[in-house]
């Protein structure tokens, strides 16, 4: 059983006063009713001196709506209700509302139970009980249970878990499937051409395991509580705490009971702070609070920007006579074009039924705004190398999230004072083996068994409250981990010259084949995914075909199979910094992005009441918590937030 959090005090809440849309509501019908009247009736002086004083007060109330970003008018509907854009202090409706905060004191504080936060958690406590300490180590995790928003592949390379658990066997471990086979091909429309897999290549999988990852995250929660880890499921870390000296004190869980519209309900209850001497990040890919810190202590300074790809993930059970336990195939190609990076997975586990594992990833550096990676995804499946495999089969889940792919050139410095960020966090996947779990498994040891040094020194002398606990980069830098990401470092930006990705092929084919990496050169990424996109009017649509309910799908049910479920009446969590500009740049320039790189369907362009022109909705209870919306969004307008804990997908071994 996880450990309950302490007993938060609840404040009452002030009756609710309306809000500025209330407020607001009334001037521009006045003004439209003497529109009317004007119409309908002769003007006279008194009645032309009557209609100007009108229409000084409505421009008057919307440039006050417009200084306090009050988007309710007409013309830009509001979307954004979220209190990181709209502030209470400046709400009414808050006014007498208790916002103490109840505070808990740890050694370490770990916020996400991905892979790399459960392994920093249970070497921490490991290291405790060899040395006879006391360390109390507290872990966060906003999914309501230990592995419900985890999602990958996934081919599970186990030197870290060797290395965590070495009777990881004799434990449990659910790795049931060895990989037996690899393959490897180039797709085009109507054919496959294999590609030989040499024996040093990335890609060569021999000694690893095929995995449901949220199987394994949840089996590695059981052994860090086991040994005395606090574990808080469906708390959201929604906020970094400082010290006055600028270290970091900790974080404060996401406050609960608030109305769609941002007033506080009667069950308004303010979220929990966690202090510690450290707090590990292992949020994973595009963590909100990383977003953050990158910033106060600009740790990107020094390093590209962050290259992502969003990653589509199906289960199925499919026909008995088509399944092989063990096999592994990757393929590059069609759909996507040769400058479009991605490509597809299909493992067969072996889990007491005829299970496959499929899923489709494409680069977020792709150009195309009409480009739909769900339709891809979907596109995919049909290909004559795929679908008869599915044929007969049942799909039984669905999810997504975005990955890392910037490699060795996009990794930010990782401590800072109070802290300090381990596994995707800050991106230390191995792309062309698209494999992440060991590194990130690894960055987490190597962070806990460096805190641990410094929280038992006695002579330490620390500048900061918050310990700067430097060593655990200087540690990582002289791992195997460091040593394998520096060694592809050049394969995924090599897909940028004039060939692609079939440019990124030759390269590995060459360069890292008989170099191993030791190339003199490193190779950079032409920029932030989000500034590679394009006008609509300079790209051409695409047409997809429909899903047919057997191999392909529509969106909606698609989703329906993630089990993603939030609050409904909370304020949307995809927040807009600006609620004009998903229709003024988005919509206008780049045809809405946002409705097809998500693949939940969470964003959609509706057309206004009024008949002219559309708007932006949000239907924020889709959100798979994926990130790309934050990543890809051409005009960065959308910060994505934690919603109440709990919210989100309620993935089944994904």
């Amino acid at each position: 059983m996880a450990a309950a959090p302490p007993a938060r005090p609840r404040p009452r809440p002030r009756a609710g006063a309306a809000g500025p849309r209330a407020a607001a509501a009334g001037a521009p019908r006045g003004v439209e009713g003497a529109a009317m009247l004007w119409s309908r009736c002769p003007p006279c002086a008194t009645a032309r001196q009557c209609f100007h004083a009108l229409k000084l007060i409505k421009r008057d109330c919307l440039l006050s709506l417009h200084a306090a970003r009050c988007t309710s008018t007409a013309a830009v509907p509001r979307i954004t209700t979220h209190y990181t854009i709209h502030p209470r202090d400046k709400d009414k409706r808050w006014e007498g509302v208790n916002m103490e905060r109840f505070a808990e004191e740890a050694d370490v504080v770990i916020v996400g139970a991905g892979p790399a936060g459960l392994s920093a958690a249970i070497r921490l406590k490991q290291l405790a009980a060899e040395h006879g300490k006391e360390v109390r180590v507290c872990l966060v995790e906003k999914a309501s249970q230990i592995g419900a928003h985890t999602l990958s592949g996934a081919c599970l390379e186990p030197r870290s878990l060797q290395e965590l658990f070495p009777d990881w066997k004799e434990r449990g471990a659910p790795l049931h499937t060895p990989v037996t086979e690899d393959k490897f091909g180039i797709l085009t429309k109507k054919s496959r051409i294999p590609v030989p897999i040499l024996p040093g290549l990335p890609m060569v999988n021999h000694g690893n395991y095929i995995v449901r990852l949220g199987h394994f995250v949840s089996w590695l929660g059981e052994q860090a509580e086991a040994l005395g880890v606090e574990l808080y499921p469906g708390y959201a870390a929604a906020e970094v705490l400082f010290h006055e000296d600028g270290s970091v004190k900790g974080i404060a869980t996401n406050d609960v009971g608030i109305q769609k519209d941002g007033a506080p309900k009667p069950t308004f209850e303010r979220g929990l702070e966690l202090h510690a001497k450290v707090t590990i990040f292992a949020e994973g890919c595009h963590g909100h609070l990383a977003k953050q810190l990158y910033k106060k202590y600009n740790l990107r300074e020094k390093c590209q920007a962050q290259s992502y790809g969003i990653g589509l993930k199906e289960l199925w059970i499919i026909d008995e006579k088509k399944w092989k336990p063990g096999r592994v195939e990757h393929t590059v190609g069609w759909p996507l074009d040769r400058h479009t990076y991605g490509g597809s997975f299909l493992y067969h586990l072996n889990e007491g039924e005829p299970l496959v594992a499929l899923g489709f990833v494409v680069g977020l550096d792709y150009q195309n705004p009409y480009l739909n990676p769900f339709r891809e995804f979907q596109r995919w499946k049909h290909h004559p190398s795929v679908e008869p495999t599915l044929e007969g089969g049942k799909r039984i889940a669905y999810g997504a999230r975005a990955l890392n792919e910037g490699g060795l050139q996009s990794i930010p410095k990782l401590t800072f004072p109070g802290g300090l960020l381990i596994g995707c966090s800050p991106g230390l996947m191995n792309v062309p083996k698209i494999k992440g779990t060991h590194t990130a498994m690894k960055s987490g040891m190597l962070a806990s068994e460096a805190i641990f040094s410094q929280l038992t020194n006695e002579n330490l002398q620390s500048k900061t409250i918050g310990l700067d606990v430097q060593e655990y980069e200087e540690n990582l830098k002289k791992s195997w981990v460091w040593k394998e990401l520096y060694a592809v470092r050049n394969i995924r930006p090599s897909c940028h010259s004039i060939l692609g990705v079939y440019g990124g092929m030759i390269y590995t084919g060459i360069f890292y084949w008989l170099l191993r990496g030791k190339e003199p050169w490193t190779l950079k990424h032409p920029g932030p995914d989000f500034a590679q996109l394009k006008p609509a009017k300079d790209c051409t649509p695409i047409e997809y075909p429909k899903p047919d309910g057997k191999i392909s799908f529509d969106l909606l049910s698609s989703v329906a199979l993630s089990g993603t479920n939030h609050e409904h009446d909370q304020p949307a969590h995809l927040t807009l910094k600006d609620d004009s500009v998903p229709v003024s740049k988005n919509l206008a320039i780049f045809d809405g992005p946002e409705q097809r790189f998500c693949p939940a369907g969470v964003y959609e362009y509706v057309p206004l009441e009024t008949g002219e022109g559309s708007r932006l909705q949000i239907n924020a209870q889709n959100c798979v918590h994926c990130k790309t919306c934050d990543i890809k969004d051409p005009s960065q307008n959308i910060n994505w937030v934690v919603p109440e804990g709990g919210g989100g997908p309620a993935y089944n071994g994904m």
